[in-house]
């Protein structure tokens, strides 16, 4: 019996492998269709979630539900416009900046890749650059061409991005007003044991996650772009910026913003990058240290192998926005399934016990010797 036990559940899980591949495959495939409206809605969900929690401070000192909503989004629209007029032009400057001085800092690359080659071949080192500095140099010369229209499709961009802004600003409104009672028809389709813990597990999950990534990532770019602009770092506020934005994904994220940033300054100046590469370390091990464990703690229980697995599964389903949601969501899932098997071992007992107790009892002992 535990022989064919064991076979049969080698079967499943043998079968379940290439289901769950062939799910996250359709998956893939029906983001990439739906990929812009997805991706409107999930950041709309996002801004109202996070939106709610003002609205419900307003509600506690008397406003009603709508009054609360509409003051809410007039404070986050000013906040938005005044962020607009003062840092946006800003980044925008430097990142045209950053695209228009790309092919200078790959064609520094190429020269000390040619510099280190010469050095190696003079003291006989088996160390041959010649191949890497050609493909080097195709590089730059299929990227000069593009480079200005990258610069105007930047600019282009910016028309979409408006637009897009205020259409996710209105989904916000409305799943202000109207998502608690969506959500809730929604979760009264599942069976009770599933809807309540799946509903519980994804407010607590998004909750601690965006809240604390988000107050991560502000923490970094406000630390780090007053010491880039001391230390003289080219386009400071956008590489802080870079950072900060990178601190969304979790785990893994500002460690690739610190990487990417350090190396685009040491191309200019390596002592430099070296001083930017000290300095965000520093800010990081404090995030990490000190500021990381009392805001979040460990809110998923997941191994940190399964949340490398969703991070890398989010990124090629949704690219950026999926890695961002797919730890939260891969926590949910795992809550939500330890509560349901929870539930039916605490079912399971309780019957065990009823049992036992009629068993024990005199009636059941006149019911047995009857």
């Amino acid at each position: 019996m535990r022989r064919s036990a064991s076979w049969q559940r080698l079967a499943i899980y043998g079968l379940s492998g290439p289901v769950i591949a062939l799910n996250i495959w359709l998956l893939s495939q029906a983001f990439q269709y739906f990929q812009h409206t997805i991706a409107v809605l999930t950041i709309a969900a996002i801004l109202a979630f996070l939106l709610n929690y003002p609205v419900r401070f307003f509600e506690r000192i008397g406003f009603s539900r709508s009054q609360a909503v509409i003051v809410v989004l007039f404070l986050s629209l000013v906040l938005l416009v005044a962020i607009g007029l003062t840092l946006v032009p800003l980044i925008y400057d430097q990142t045209i900046e950053l695209i228009q001085r790309i092919p200078d800092w790959l064609n520094t690359i190429q020269a000390q890749l040619e510099r280190l080659d010469s050095w190696a071949r003079a003291r006989k080192l088996p160390l041959d650059l010649s191949g890497f500095s050609n493909r080097v140099n195709d590089t730059i010369e299929g990227r000069l061409p593009s480079i200005p229209e990258q610069a105007f499709g930047v600019a282009l961009g910016t028309l979409s991005w408006l637009i897009e802004t205020i259409l996710v600003v209105v989904l916000a409104f409305y799943m202000l007003l109207y998502g608690d009672r969506l959500w809730r028809g929604l979760i009264s389709l599942l069976p009770p044991e599933i809807g309540l813990p799946f509903s519980a597990s994804l407010r607590l999950n998004f909750q601690n996650f965006f809240l604390t990534q988000l107050l991560l990532g502000l923490f970094m770019f406000v630390v780090l772009t007053p010491i880039f602009v001391v230390l003289n770092v080219p386009f400071a506020l956008l590489f802080a910026l870079l950072i900060g934005v990178a601190e969304l994904i979790p785990f893994i994220g500002a460690s690739l913003g610190i990487g990417t940033v350090t190396l685009l300054v040491m191309v200019q100046n390596w002592l430099l990058g070296l001083q930017v590469a000290f300095a965000a370390i520093v800010m990081q091990q404090i995030k990490d240290n000190v500021l990381a464990p009392r805001l979040m703690g460990n809110f998923t229980g997941l191994n940190p192998i399964w949340i490398f697995i969703a991070i890398l599964t989010g990124a090629e389903i949704g690219g950026f926005l999926g890695a961002i949601v797919a730890v939260p969501l891969a926590g949910t899932i795992k809550n939500t399934i330890d509560a349901i098997r929870n539930l039916r071992r605490s079912t399971v007992a309780a019957k065990i016990t009823i049992t036992h107790e009629d068993a024990t009892s005199p009636e059941g002992k006149d019911n047995l010797s009857f």
